[in-house]
């Protein structure tokens, strides 16, 4: 491995808390992070992902997207397609060796186990994590009438620490596995991507640097000065030059870019059937700016000379619907007789980013978690976080991936909102049992039971808090990682063991007292290992030794836990 590549290993595993892992190990992680960030925005850990460790199937890594959402358990398959109304998929493999030059061996045996996943009577043996991932891979073939926008895509990612130099013999081999999946007939494409060291450095690179452009804007006009705004501009750019900026370096669209966009992607509904109308009428395109409401990008840094624009950390804040019509057509978008219209603002001032994502996003209603990035609560919550010391500090991820270009953060540390709703739904709420199979449920309590604005933020957190403790003591292996699939039971049992009276109301001064009593015990390292060793054993009791999912993911077993708590307690 040589001295650059090693240097960025040894960087991201401090970051991802593994350097208590061996070097292969760490690169599977290093790898698997690389090559899945590419196409998934969020944070995340590689723990979900590497399933490298015996019975592997010669795959090192299996990340399994659908709908923008990176799922780890087959129930939340179900959930998705009754919330959405349609799947989007995307399957992820990664083989990752650290030798200095890419094997035809090592396609070969790469592409036979990514075709044995999929097979229906699978010849190779299956470690656990497989045995999920596939279950996954079924819950959504199950789903077949949901894959409205077309078949999964499916993309291996072979990375080594050598040099890919287009070697005929390897090309060959790349070729011929790239054949063998699409043989499948599941897919509605196939890729098979050679990432090496050059390849490795410049995706790191990307990872921890907010996302920029450079590009030409001529035809605009000066917005007045207005208090917080640096600068901002209206005026129109061209259809290729506006796709250009939509992007990545995959060639398809930049997913990221939208994480402040209130309403994701609604697909080819009766009004973003007509805007492709537009676009595909030689007569009727011409007129687009005329008919179209625009785009409004909002960028934490601007520069520009002349009618060159340079942006970097900026996000599409309206325009998520033009977007991806617009790149659904960017082959018949080649001249410039298409013109998008465009609000480019630069402002650091979150309130007045918040305040513009509100004005232009009234068309329709919005719930749920849409919303949460830019409440008042959401915005307390990310300040709270952040007054702790440094061995108690957590980074509230209040908007996706808002800490990747900072460096010095454990990856560890960050908390999301996703991951907090369930953690304190099962610590406070017990709701244990919906933290997966319902979490829909869960998000439908949003602005009530859960994130309500008179709340106390000291219970979540508690809740957070606890959950990196666990976290902390399943990659130490203090805990057994058998567990992982009850580590909200555990959090559960955790609250009740403390015995510690819980007050009824989130709001009042005595919720405020109880989350504090609690969190000392998890600050103490030692404390926190006994209680929450002695709620996997309580979670363990109550399982009767199966954890399996459909065991311990009910309310029946919830209320088993409960019981077990009670009667360890003498109660």
């Amino acid at each position: 491995m040589d001295r650059i590549t090693k240097s960025l290993l040894d960087e991201f595993c401090k970051q991802h808390a593994i350097l208590n892992l061996p070097e292969d190990k760490q690169f599977e992680h290093f790898a698997s992070y690389l090559s899945v960030q590419r196409l998934y925005g969020e944070t995340f850990d590689t723990n979900d992902i590497v399933i490298g460790n015996g019975n592997d199937t010669g795959i090192d890594a299996i990340a399994i997207i659908v709908n923008g959402v990176l799922v780890t358990e087959s129930d939340t398959i179900a959930d998705l397609a009754e919330s959405n109304g349609y799947l989007e998929v995307i399957f992820i493999f990664v083989q990752a060796e650290r030798s200095a030059s890419f094997e035809t061996a090592k396609i070969g045996q790469f592409s036979f186990g990514v075709a044995d996943f999929f097979s229906v009577t699978p010849s190779l043996k299956r470690n656990p994590d497989v045995e999920e991932a596939s279950a996954i891979m079924s819950a959504i073939f199950a789903q077949g009438p949901k894959l409205k926008r077309g078949n999964p895509s499916c993309k291996m990612y072979y990375v080594t620490t050598g040099k890919w130099q287009g070697d005929i013999n390897l090309e060959a081999r790349r070729k011929a596995a790239i054949a063998d999946i699409e043989g499948i007939g599941l897919f509605k494409d196939v890729e098979f991507i050679p990432v090496d060291a050059g390849q490795i450095q410049r995706l790191y690179s990307q990872s921890i640097n907010a996302l920029s452009r450079e590009f030409i804007f001529s035809e605009r006009t000066v917005i007045p000065e207005i208090p917080g705004v640096k600068e901002a501009y209206l005026g129109l750019i061209p259809a290729p030059v506006f796709i250009s900026i939509l992007t990545d370096e995959g060639g398809q669209i930049a997913k990221s870019l939208f994480y402040d966009n209130v309403r994701d992607w609604q697909d080819f509904n009766p009004v973003n059937s007509e805007m492709r109308e537009t676009l595909e009428s030689e007569v009727q395109r011409t007129r687009f700016a005329l008919m179209n409401n625009g785009v409004t990008i909002i960028a934490k840094t601007l520069r520009a000379t002349g009618n060159k624009f340079y942006i970097e950390d900026f996000q599409i804040v309206n325009g998520c619907q033009t977007s991806h019509v617009m790149f659904s057509q960017r082959e018949k978008l080649i001249d410039e007789s298409v013109m998008v219209p465009l609000r480019l603002i630069s402002t650091q001032d979150e309130d007045i980013t918040a305040a513009i994502i509100k004005a232009t996003n009234r068309q329709t209603e919005v719930k749920g978690e849409q919303l949460l990035a830019i409440s008042n609560f959401q915005k307390k919550m990310e300040m709270f976080f952040q007054t702790f010391e440094d061995d108690y500090r957590l980074f509230y991820e209040r908007r996706s991936r808002q800490y990747n270009n900072m460096p010095g953060i454990e990856k560890t540390r960050i908390v999301l909102p996703s991951g907090l709703i369930r953690a304190f739904s099962a610590m406070f709420l017990d709701q244990a049992h919906r933290t997966t199979r319902n979490y829909k449920a869960l998000v439908d309590q949003v602005g009530t039971r859960i994130f309500n604005e008179d709340h106390k933020l000291e219970p979540y957190y508690l809740a957070a808090f606890a959950s990196y403790r666990l976290e902390y003591f399943f990659r130490s292996q203090s805990i057994d990682t058998k567990f992982k699939r009850a580590r909200h039971q555990i959090l559960f049992a955790s609250r009740l063991l403390a015995n510690i009276e819980m007050p009824l109301q989130f709001n009042s001064r005595d919720m405020e007292r109880y989350a504090k009593a609690l969190t000392d015990i998890f600050w103490d390292l030692d404390k926190a290992e006994k209680l929450l060793k002695e709620a996997a054993e309580v979670v363990d009791r109550a399982a009767s030794g199966n954890l399996d999912k459909d065991n311990v993911r009910t309310q029946p077993f919830t209320e088993k836990v409960r019981t077990e708590c009670l009667a360890r307690l003498g109660k």
